[in-house]
């Protein structure tokens, strides 16, 4: 099993990485299937299922299905074209999708909400065909957005999880359990295994490019957070917090005012920063998603900026390990919203960033492995209720708290020796199953929760 570094960080665009990028991903992939067809198409259609129906405006989803289709896509995302695109396509109702020529697309006939019962396969599908001349369908896919930007034809999905294509990798643990073994035989880190895989599938100059590149760009997200205010679109009139938070700490160093728990709130207000932006559109990394994309970048900002003895010379080893454990999430249970919860966006978040901090404060493997299950075993039944649809209430916050929760479980796997009870596969595991058992109403819906116990408007 391999799931590179940079599938599970992905640079994209707010508010969601199932709701916005996962459409817009899965249109760009829609229109190379285009073409590549031996015939001419002249229109296209969408239908959006599931969660993406139920959400789809509050995440963005329409805007960025429309933008999919006229080429824009997540890692390359420009706002301000975007905003003059969509303008253009609502008033002309085409699209000019690079390669194609212009097509027929006009967003309040050809987009379409489904609100009935989910596509089989996952609760985030959608449905992307092309027409002929006279409008009949002559290409269809059905693509399902299956979390922090991942996008699987029906096909592949129907494959089964299995399918991996490329050079065979050295270290190809499925479980904890392997990664343990596999860490003990060989005398190597969690990290370093990774990094043994990464540069099996690419090579170190390219790695550490990228690797780079995704600290910045999670860094400048946060530096964004903290100098910017203002209300955030989607109607609710949430006001933004960082800056305000971050002002105030910031006044109170040095001046003894400050209790010890304070620290907390600096953790917060990096979090908060990063998932302000986030609501607003702007660019985040998905860690592993876009709506749990402030808890990491909030720890490592922690670690380099309140720890002693921190380096940004080892923000490489918390990544890799990071990605470590976000992979045996994705593979053995899941890191969508829509499919088992917030406890699979915000608490594999926590469960990531604990493992990144235990490592690079001279945690083993074990302690890795118990900082992950600590913080992930605390997450559990955490559903996803998003007022409005919207990326904000509770979801701002909620990283807030999984970033704290993951530096206490990182704290107390290394006051230990590695040993403890439940193992993290167990809770991986446990996800999965309680994911399964909740109602839907609380899987991304906004039928269930604080979404429908608080006024939306």
């Amino acid at each position: 099993m391999f799931l590179s570094v940079f599938d599970m960080f992905k640079i994209g665009v707010g508010p969601s990485s199932s709701h916005t990028m996962g459409p817009m991903v899965a249109a760009a992939r829609f229109l190379d299937r285009m073409r590549a067809a031996p015939f001419e198409c002249h229109g296209l259609r969408a239908s959006l299922h599931g969660s993406l129906a139920f959400t789809g405006v509050g995440h963005a989803t329409d805007r960025a299905t429309i933008l999919g289709l006229a080429g824009f896509e997540p890692d390359s995302y420009d706002a301000e074209k975007a905003e003059t695109a969509l303008a253009t396509i609502h008033e002309t109702c085409q699209v000019h999708p690079e390669g194609l020529g212009p097509l027929t697309f006009d967003p309040k006939v050809d987009l379409r909400f489904d609100f009935g019962p989910a596509l089989p396969g996952h609760a985030n599908g959608m449905i992307l065909m092309a027409t002929d001349a006279q409008g009949d369908v002559i290409l269809q896919e059905t693509y399902y957005s299956i979390g922090g930007g991942f996008v699987m034809t029906e096909a592949e999905l129907a494959a089964g999880k299995d399918t991996d294509e490329g050079p065979p990798i050295p270290y190809p643990f499925k479980s904890a359990v392997e990664m343990l073994e596999m860490s003990a035989h060989s005398g190597k880190s969690i990290a370093e295994m990774k990094k043994a895989n990464e540069i099996a599938r690419g090579c170190p100059v390219s790695f550490a490019k990228g690797a780079a590149r995704i600290w910045d760009v999670m860094n400048a997200c946060i530096e964004r957070g903290l100098t910017t205010e203002g209300t955030l679109p989607g109607g609710l009139g949430v006001k933004r917090r960082a800056k305000a938070i971050h002002e105030s700490l910031m006044a109170e160093r040095g001046m003894n005012l400050s209790a010890p728990h304070t620290i907390n709130d600096w953790m917060s207000a990096y979090a908060m920063a990063v998932n302000e932006e986030n609501a607003a559109g702007g660019q985040v990394v998905t860690a592993p998603t876009n709506g749990a994309a402030g808890v990491l970048p909030a720890v490592i900002r922690y670690w380099l900026d309140h720890v002693p003895g921190a380096t940004a010379s080892r923000i490489d080893e918390f990544l890799l390990t990071a990605a470590a454990i976000g992979g045996l999430v994705k593979f053995n249970a899941s890191i969508s919203g829509a499919e088992a919860g917030c406890q699979a966006e915000v608490g594999s978040a926590s469960a990531m960033a604990a493992a990144g901090l235990c490592a690079v404060m001279g945690g083993t493997p074990e302690q890795v492995e118990n900082a992950a299950e600590i913080a992930l075993e605390h997450h559990l039944g955490m559903t996803c209720d998003p007022v409005k649809g919207l990326v904000q209430v509770p979801c701002i916050e909620r990283n807030g708290l999984g970033a704290i929760k993951a530096v206490s479980a990182a704290s107390l796997a290394l006051r230990g020796d590695g040993t403890h009870f439940v193992p993290l596969d167990a809770v991986i595991e446990t996800m999965r199953q309680t994911g399964q058992d909740m109602h839907e109403k609380y899987k991304e819906t906004s039928l269930g929760g604080l979404a429908v116990n608080v006024p939306n408007c």
